[in-house]
């Protein structure tokens, strides 16, 4: 393939970046790629294992001459990393981000976005609970959806030689109003890793059932809540104090759904279950056929590679 983009930046060298370097490197997509992390030991490693041709101490650095550049921290940091580079923004840059929130990021970016430069916020529904630079690989996009939520007045050939890249990379692309965004990972990405890391901390704090019995009974239930509240604090804490809203509202009909089922299993009504159960599980089925994730009993839970 073509290079896409002669110079992209890359803000934050975790699981994200990392397997964007991989794919662009991977197929041909950019000529140069530039790095910062705040971390002095996660830039020596992305600089050693070849994720990037050059790392820098600052994002502004980083920055400079980039015809892309990518924001791959935390919500919570989006602000001050957009304060600090839009000095140093090429005119006729795009700017986007990888942040599961979006209205957040863009009150927390679009200030600081100079004339000139395109800002289109966007989130891969792509991601494993490892973390760091080698955790990445080039097919962690592959036939995952890139949801894009463009402002008012973006720029049309912007946005599409941003699609362009994404779709190179192996992802399926999509957009929606920022506000609906928030609402949908809500539902299918920020309540069930709250309920995760809830579930594991109940299995803690009952104390007739030890520790030992946790790890060495674990069906493959607890297992995924354990794999699914694995994943960063940092990153989750940003992301349900920046979608409060939608996370409450979630919660809420998730609470009343739950009441439901307890009252259920209290009076026996083995027929709403059964119906209740056979409902859910065809959404997990429509999942499955989507392409989205396979029903082999042990996916995800092999042994990787990494390099």
């Amino acid at each position: 393939m073509s290079v896409i983009y002669e110079k992209v930046a890359l803000i934050g060298l975790g699981l994200i970046a990392s397997s964007m370097a991989r794919a662009m490197r991977e197929h041909g997509l950019v000529g140069t790629i530039t790095g910062h992390a705040r971390s002095a030991e996660t830039r020596a490693t992305a600089l050693e294992i070849g994720l990037v041709d050059t790392v820098h101490d600052t994002a502004a650095a980083a920055v400079a001459g980039a015809d892309l550049v990518v924001l791959c921290v935390p919500v919570g940091a989006m602000g001050a990393i957009a304060a600090e580079i839009a000095p140093h923004l090429a005119p006729g840059a795009t700017v986007t981000d990888v942040g599961s929130v979006k209205r957040a990021v863009i009150d927390a970016v679009g200030p600081y976005m100079p004339e000139g430069v395109h800002f289109i916020p966007g989130h891969p529904l792509a991601g494993t609970e490892q973390s760091g630079p080698r955790a990445g690989f080039a097919t962690l996009f592959t036939n995952r959806w890139w949801l894009f939520t463009p402002l008012e007045g973006t720029d049309a050939p912007a946005l599409a030689r941003l699609k362009s890249l994404v779709e190179a990379m192996g992802a399926n692309t999509d957009e929606m109003p920022p506000d609906h965004h928030d609402l949908v990972l809500a539902v299918v990405s920020h309540t069930p890793h709250l309920i995760a890391y809830t579930m594991v901390g109940v299995a803690d704090h009952l104390r007739r059932v030890t520790h030992e019995e946790i790890i060495k009974y674990s069906a493959s239930g607890f297992r995924d809540f354990t794999r699914i509240a694995a994943s960063d604090p940092v990153m989750w804490r940003d992301v349900f104090l920046t979608n409060k809203e939608a996370t409450l509202d979630v919660l809420g009909r998730f609470a009343e759904e739950l009441f439901m089922l307890q009252r259920a299993i209290r009076m026996g009504d083995g027929e709403m279950l059964e119906d209740y159960f056979s409902r859910t599980r065809a959404i997990r089925r429509g999942i499955i056929e989507a392409g989205q994730d396979t029903d082999a009993p042990d996916f995800g839970r092999g042994p990787k590679t990494k390099t």
